[in-house]
């Protein structure tokens, strides 16, 4: 398997979803959502992937590993606003030489895409504190990659 591959090819277990309606708070003046907001919306997403692998962030921890993101990108096509229901779709989509998870978020109701984002998180070695520049055997355990 190539280690770069499209968001359509990743197998199911190297994606998930999560609904989220929007609130109030989540609101800037303007009446839409906040644009800091959208990243915690993509943590959620993040963390149900991280769950659905079987290695949340207490389980990366307690592998050794912690995994900072070092880049984050967000390209918004269309702003979310009060109540409305959306969703979070989160990708793995590099896994050798560091983790990137490519991102959707779509209206619920029409599918119509509203913000596409990514984000990359390596491996940093806790007992170190160095960066691994490959991916630690443990990943590609929890990915079915043989190592």
């Amino acid at each position: 398997m190539n280690m770069r591959i499209k968001d359509t090819q990743a197998p199911a277990n190297w994606r998930a979803e999560v609904d989220i309606q929007v609130q109030f708070y989540d609101l800037d003046p303007m009446e839409v959502v906040w644009h800091g907001r959208y990243v915690q919306y993509l943590e959620n997403a993040r963390c149900a992937l991280f769950e659905q692998i079987g290695y949340n962030y207490p389980q990366m921890k307690a592998s050794g590993y912690a995994w900072p993101i070092i880049d984050l990108h967000l390209r918004y096509a269309a702003p979310a606003v009060f109540m409305q229901r959306i969703k979070v779709r989160a990708t793995i989509v590099e896994w050798q030489n560091r983790l990137k998870i490519d991102y959707l978020i779509s209206d619920a109701e029409s599918g119509g895409r509203l913000t596409r984002a990514s984000s990359v998180q390596v491996a940093v070695d806790l007992a170190s504190g160095e960066m691994c520049f490959a991916s630690p055997p443990v990943l590609l355990q929890k990915l079915g990659i043989p190592t």
